[in-house]
């Protein structure tokens, strides 16, 4: 179900939980999917030995993933114009995540109605990894 204008207004936000614990399977499992084998994510030697992590981390691609689950369990599917994102902070396994998008602005462009939103994903701590912005096409 897609958002309308009507429900709408400046300052909403819509909050949801995208990964509670994340595990190093879960990392894993992603490296395949998204077809990035870099060892900072899965080999634990390798990150801690040779790059001086404390541990492995999540892929940047993936936090942004679940900020997009996010955003279309909020907008609706097939509804994104526009989705970008900076990558704050890491995320490492364990951390809960939590996306937020807040209705910055309503507005009218092309005979299309659109909200642009501010993105925001925090870890368990409320610390950001991410930020962005996101615009999405909405019911009259």
């Amino acid at each position: 179900m897609a958002l309308r204008r009507a429900e709408l207004k400046v300052g909403d936000t819509h909050r949801e939980r995208v990964v509670e614990n994340l595990s190093r399977t879960q990392l894993v499992m992603y490296s395949g999917a998204g077809g990035d084998y870099n060892p900072l994510h899965s080999d634990e030697m390798y990150t801690v030995q040779v790059a001086g992590y404390p541990t492995v981390f999540s892929h940047g691609m993936l936090t942004m993933g679940l900020t997009g689950k996010m955003l279309t369990n909020y907008v609706g599917i097939a509804r994104l114009t526009k989705f970008g994102v900076r990558f704050t902070n890491q995320v490492w396994p364990g951390d809960s995540l939590d996306a937020i998008a807040t209705v910055e602005a309503i507005r009218e462009e092309d005979g299309l109605h659109l909200v642009d939103l501010a993105l925001s994903t925090v870890n368990q701590d409320g610390k950001d990894v991410l930020s962005g912005y996101a615009t999405a096409r909405i019911d009259p």
